[in-house]
């Protein structure tokens, strides 16, 4: 898959939308790295904790959960809603609209 987004894309996101599979979403990674990835499904970590399997678009380009496991639900920071410049699109985050937290 092409990745959906290029270097310097500016994105809203939004702190309070949960994640749902195909989302992408802001993440910060086991090494402390703060990345841009595209949730894939539901997995337990490593210590039993409900957490996203993460996925680059480019899978042969940085690194996801193929290399460092499934990211805790604390970890997933925000949800990508649009990207705002310098091609606005709404449909770069995930197809539908993301859904709030109850």
């Amino acid at each position: 898959m092409a990745p959906g987004l290029a270097d310097g894309d500016r994105l809203l996101v939004s702190y309070r939308h949960r994640p749902d599979p195909g989302s992408l979403v802001v993440a910060r990674l086991a090494d402390g790295t703060i990345a841009v990835k595209r949730a894939r499904e539901r997995r337990s970590t490593a210590r039993g904790r409900p957490g996203w399997w993460l996925l680059s678009d480019d899978p042969g380009v940085g690194v996801d959960s193929r290399h460092r496991g499934p990211v805790d639900d604390e970890d997933v920071l925000a949800v990508v809603v649009a990207r705002v410049w310098p091609r606005p699109s709404m449909a770069v985050g995930r197809p539908g609209r993301p859904r709030r937290a109850p």
